[in-house]
């Protein structure tokens, strides 16, 4: 259903922090343009926690109604309690979307009965299909490849966004899943080698900065052309690493402002990038070829 490089898309703000709704028509005519393969909207790295349900819904109809059918767009509906994902899920369906993405509930560290139970009842009532978002560095909270599998026999669960860069993990969930069950990557720094262990892609930060490249690795390695694909990645690899120079999504936001396609808002508890790591991202961003706008 989705493959590719699919961007974990900031969220445009204005300085007070407001929805800045012109600023992602532009982001989304630029990543269609650029060949970005899906849009996930309102995720984590789009400030999920801060926004507000109807914020939420509204994001992603604008977003649905600028792609116009030409990309696939996944709305971000997790949060740590269940009744109001499903709430999240319903809105990202009544705006459009492809799918929802759910990530783990966070800090309440359910057991992996209570997560499976827990996605389980958010599929049941979800008109879209659903992407399961596993990143326990974020989360403290992990989901097991066996749980993740047992999911995958839902019939609305499609796929899995999994964040932990560790071989043995991909490979546990390639062999327990079913073939069909869509497997993403959630790290750009190891994404190239999570397609070519038999991933379907990854939704990707950096691509937020460099949709083009992005793209070409991910269609480099599902073509098996491991040469290319490696080449893209070290042109990347440094600006993988810059966009967690502080706690994402602030290098990111940050960076996309410096391209000239939204402005530095984001919203508290996050802050601005500090002075002390602009010159690192700017010296990545370049290393990756991008100049930032005059």
């Amino acid at each position: 259903m989705f493959r590719g490089s699919i961007v974990a898309l900031v969220t445009p703000m204005g300085a007070d922090g407001e929805l800045d709704l012109a600023g992602l028509d532009r982001l989304v005519d630029f990543h269609v343009g650029e060949g970005t393969d899906g849009l996930v909207i309102a995720g984590t790295t789009g400030e999920s926690p801060t926004l507000e349900a109807d914020e939420l819904e509204t994001l992603v109809a604008r977003a649905v109604a600028a792609a116009q059918g030409r990309v696939p767009v996944i709305g971000g509906s997790g949060t740590n309690s269940t009744a109001k994902t499903i709430e999240l899920t319903r809105r990202v369906a009544r705006a459009g979307a492809d799918a929802a993405l759910v990530v783990t509930p966070y800090y309440n560290k359910p057991v992996q009965a209570g997560l499976a139970a827990h996605y389980r009842a958010v599929a049941d009532a979800s008109d879209v299909p659903v992407v399961l978002y596993n990143v326990p560095g974020r989360t403290a909270c992990d989901l097991a490849p066996e749980t993740a599998a047992e999911l995958a026999a839902h019939g609305n669960i499609v796929g899995l966004k999994e964040a932990v860069p560790e071989p043995s993990r991909w490979r546990a969930l390639m062999e327990l899943c079913p073939e069909d069950f869509c497997l993403l990557s959630g790290d750009d720094a190891t994404a190239m080698d999570f397609i070519a262990a038999g991933g379907k892609g990854v939704v990707s930060v950096t691509a937020n900065v460099a949709p083009r490249l992005m793209h070409g690795l991910c269609e480099a390695a599902l073509r098996g052309e491991n040469r290319k694909a490696a080449s893209i990645n070290d042109r990347l690899e440094q600006l993988h690493g810059a966009m967690f120079l502080e706690s994402s999504p602030i290098p990111v936001k940050w960076a996309v402002s410096q391209l000239g396609l939204i402005g530095e808002g984001i919203r508290l508890p996050l802050t601005r990038l500090a002075p002390e790591y602009e010159a690192p991202l700017l010296a990545a961003m370049r290393t990756a070829g991008l100049e930032p706008a005059e």
